[in-house]
């Protein structure tokens, strides 16, 4: 019997697995938890860098953050708060090829910061809790700067635990691993040896 699995197959337990992963996240959400310190953004980041099918990595964790909502609420900012979602699922999509730690610390402050100025600016702008001024949106930033503070340390968190969870199950299971890149047997210089 041939236990050798094909890279079509690798690549549907791979994202099999990154589903299961996007799916525990979303439960974990719908815990009690501090205010946002969730792991939506992870989610997001690790759905772009993992998922290679672009409409799951968009998709999937969409529809994942909305079941979280069914539980939650809805509320105003939703359009939102999904848009910047999908932002650091595009951020994400930057890690495809290359994901180190500085790439990945860099990604979780990039897409915390997004989130924070774009939810921020849609809270000054849709509710009348600050005035509609250059003032009133900079109290509105001050006033958001601790929610800023927990959503960049859960993300951090929760970018940790799906990354070094994702890499384990592929320390572990070697048939999750990516197949390693053809090396060319002829020299750069194009001439056989």
């Amino acid at each position: 019997m041939n236990s050798v699995l094909t890279q079509k197959e690798v690549l549907f337990f791979r994202m099999q697995l990154a589903l299961l992963m996007i799916v525990i996240a979303a439960a974990v959400r719908v815990a009690p938890h501090p205010w946002n310190f969730t792991p939506i953004g992870a989610m997001a980041l690790f759905s772009g860098a993992i998922i290679r099918d672009r409409r799951i990595a968009f998709l999937f964790p969409l529809l994942a953050l909305f079941a979280g909502d069914v539980f939650i609420g809805f509320h105003k900012l939703m359009l939102i708060v999904y848009g910047s979602f999908l932002l650091s699922v595009l951020i994400g999509r930057l890690l495809q090829q290359r994901r180190s730690v500085p790439r990945l610390a860099g990604a979780t402050f990039l897409g915390s910061l997004q989130f924070f100025l774009i939810t921020n600016f849609a809270m000054w702008w849709l509710y009348n809790s600050f005035p509609k001024t250059a003032a009133g949106l900079v109290a509105c930033y001050l006033n958001g700067l601790p929610l800023f503070w927990n959503t960049l340390a859960g993300d951090a968190v929760y970018v940790a635990f799906l990354f070094l969870g994702y890499a384990l199950a592929e320390k572990l299971f070697p048939a999750l691993r990516e197949s390693a890149p053809v090396i060319s047997m002829v020299p750069s210089d194009g001439k056989k040896r």
